[in-house]
């Protein structure tokens, strides 16, 4: 299992380049048919690359019939040449591996966009959007920001927001601007993939904190906090990705106190707050210790790429929008523009509301279709987290449906401490269409009652 791809003389996305390398080592001689390949972890730990893309890479090698999976061995370089093979640009038939938000007719998300834009053409003009702006200028946009926000954090002002191009960014620049390498971090056992893409740049130590079904434990944050002395915990306290957890008021209550006690700052990832609007956050209970981010990624589209940072006070924003400037200079100014005015003119809350009750159907469907096995889900998130049962690892799941053209997310990329149990994720909004979910949802279903069926 000692096989290293070289990679350097190819191009393309870094997966395919591994397929590449994969078959031009197989018809070499290099690799002989029946050779064990690494696992998953040990080829991303020597390339040095996200455990999603050697996934990637091994699930379109076995599609285009270069290797195959034997449960509980491993994956292997095919024996013979009949097994199916499939054109190397295609994409599974059903891709559940995003959190996407769906998009739902109702919404009229197209024809806003046309209109909002046709608006701001009309009323300012493009060319004043198409220039440099410095993040410290947009007081007004902040100021809508913060109105916006007020129905959920009463205290929000605009002085003291910033505007950042999409929730990623806001988190790499608070991990530069509150930590210095070395420092630990705390967050949930699972956690956001994109926050330990970040940490690894930044040279942060990112420590997981026990979960239960209501989210990160306060008696275990406690003990972390005392033990580690973390520059900041983060936290994402409404529909967790990726387990679905969102804490109850109690809870939440519980856990402000614990930072409170311990002095710590928190940075609170509301991505999808906006799908539950009656969860108090926790920027609420301890606002002068949170740097509070909501994005429009998960409730309207990613696309958008527009996310506001809320934080503690007026010295902390100046901060980080300078962070924000070295990094990358500015959120775009024409989709600021027209996020803040449909913040303004209510169409943003329009295509949220159509977006939750959307998210909502989805989830009844989940519901029947998994009746017989049990998983976790949140009534308007776009995702459900499933427990494997009977002798399924999340990488041999995964390769099983991805083998009949469906997509999903192991646990793997979001254990903080490398431990990760077997479930895997599914997004119900990336389908493109019910009848497309419904039929990616049976075949998750049968597959696993066949496993419930063999354990039995």
């Amino acid at each position: 299992m000692s096989w290293t791809p070289t990679l350097t003389d190819r191009e393309g996305p870094v997966y395919l380049r591994i397929v590449a390398a994969l078959a031009a080592d197989i018809e070499s001689g290099r690799l002989v048919r029946g050779q064990q390949l690494p696992t998953h972890r040990e080829l991303a730990r020597t390339l040095g690359i996200d455990l999603t893309t050697v996934t990637r890479a091994y699930t379109e090698a076995r599609q285009r019939g270069l290797t195959q999976t034997r449960a509980g061995q491993g994956t292997f370089v095919v024996e013979c040449l009949s097994f199916p093979r499939r054109s190397s640009y295609q994409t599974p038939d059903v891709d559940l591996s995003m959190i996407l938000p769906p998009q739902p007719l109702d919404s009229d998300l197209e024809g806003r966009l046309t209109r909002g834009l046709a608006a701001i053409q009309r009323e300012v003009g493009f060319s004043v959007l198409l220039t440099y702006r410095d993040p410290r200028t947009c007081q007004a946009e902040c100021n809508i920001a913060a109105e916006w926000l007020r129905s959920r954090i009463a205290d929000a002002r605009g002085d003291r927001l910033v505007i950042f191009p999409g929730t990623q960014n806001a988190i790499f620049n608070l991990l530069e601007t509150l930590t210095s390498p070395g420092d630990v971090v705390l967050t949930e056992a699972l956690t956001y993939p994109g926050l330990r893409a970040a940490a690894g740049y930044a040279g942060v130590r990112l420590v997981g904190v026990p979960m239960d079904e209501d989210g990160v434990v306060p008696a275990a944050l406690e003990e972390a906090c005392r033990r580690y002395a973390p520059k900041a915990v983060y936290l994402v306290p409404t529909i967790h990705n990726p387990t679905t957890a969102t804490m109850p008021l109690p809870r939440r209550q519980e856990v402000a106190e614990v930072l409170r006690r311990n002095d710590v700052l928190l940075l609170e990832d509301d991505a999808y707050g906006a799908l539950e609007p009656e969860a108090v956050p926790l920027a609420s209970l301890i606002p002068e210790r949170t740097y509070f981010m909501a994005s429009l990624s998960k409730c309207i589209a990613p696309g958008f790429r527009v996310s506001f940072g809320l934080t503690p006070d007026h010295a902390s924003k100046e901060r980080l929008a300078a962070a924000l400037r070295a990094s990358v200079q500015m959120p775009m100014p024409l989709t600021v523009a027209l996020v803040t005015r449909w913040l303004q003119d209510g169409s943003a809350n329009a295509i949220i509301d159509a977006v939750r009750a959307e998210a909502a159907a989805r989830q009844k469907l989940a519901a029947s279709a998994l009746a017989r096995h049990p998983y976790y889900a949140h009534p308007n998130g776009h995702h459900i987290w499933i427990p494997l049962l009977g002798d399924w690892t999340s990488t041999e799941f995964a390769s099983h449906v991805q083998g009949q053209g469906l997509a999903v997310v192991t646990s793997e990329p979001f254990a903080v401490d490398r431990v990760s149990p077997h479930a895997v994720r599914i997004s119900l909004g990336a389908a493109t269409s019910r009848s497309d979910l419904i039929r990616a949802l049976n075949f998750v279903a049968a597959a696993l009652n066949h496993q419930l069926t063999k354990s039995v």
